[in-house]
């Protein structure tokens, strides 16, 4: 897995009592027929993953035969340019690019867009004969007459883009777990998966429920060879 704190909050601990789904996506399968890693990372997004040198440390990890499951978008609506951060990407799956004086690194930096760094991505992995996986964004804890944050229109639309032009598997995470808090409603979600303080990073119960969505959505996708290493009954929330 690679992403951003929604993935793996902090060190995946529980820092501050917040967690992201990929601490909890191991339940889900025969971990003694396959390992689960999460290199997420909290901050990036699908531009800074990159230009920072975490993926030069993932991809050479990377086999043929292994599954890379990708979920970036919470931090690409960040400004392009900036002294603090200076990780957002272009909002579209183009092959647009802003050439810019990164004010945090003091150098010039070539920025794309959102799609076009997953599909980058995407075209890496396949090219170790691996399978790449693009998830859309989970949704924040906001609700606009009773309907979830969804993305479809978004980071959703152009995730699903990147991976169709690379014929890379799609699921829309976003849809799954939308579409459960619009029926458990308003209230249980936001008493019961996030706390507060916090309308991105979930508790743990929200990562699990996240992490049973995913594991839906690979179900969902029959000819999906990671189908095989799913638990049939798992000790977490189900759907």
């Amino acid at each position: 897995m690679i992403g951003d704190s929604t993935v793996k909050n902090g060190k995946g601990k529980g820092d501050g009592g917040l967690w992201g789904w990929g601490s909890f996506l191991g339940a889900h399968f025969d971990t003694t027929r396959i390992t689960v890693e999460n290199h997420a990372l909290g901050g990036t997004s699908s531009r800074t993953f990159r230009t920072q040198g975490h993926w030069d440390k993932v991809l050479p990890k990377v086999k043929a035969g292994d599954f890379v499951l990708m979920q970036f978008g919470h931090n690409d609506s960040s400004p392009l340019n900036d002294s603090t951060r200076a990780r957002g990407t272009i909002r579209n799956n183009s092959d647009a690019v802003q050439e810019i004086q990164n004010l945090l690194t003091k150098k010039p930096e070539v920025v794309h867009s959102y799609g076009w760094y997953l599909r980058q991505f995407i075209t890496e992995v396949q090219a170790k004969g691996a399978t790449a996986i693009v998830l859309s964004p989970v949704p924040r804890n906001t609700f606009k007459d009773g309907k979830a944050n969804r993305n479809q229109d978004s980071y959703g639309l152009w995730a699903s883009e990147a991976a169709s032009q690379t014929k890379a598997l799609f699921i829309d995470l976003n849809k799954i777990i939308s579409d459960r808090y619009e029926k458990e409603g308003e209230e249980k979600v936001k008493s019961t998966y996030f706390n507060s303080k916090d309308n991105t990073h979930t508790i743990q119960a929200g990562a699990q429920v996240n992490a049973a969505a995913l594991a839906e959505g690979i179900r969902q996708n029959k000819k999906l060879e990671l189908n095989k290493y799913l638990l049939s009954k798992t000790n977490v929330l189900p759907l």
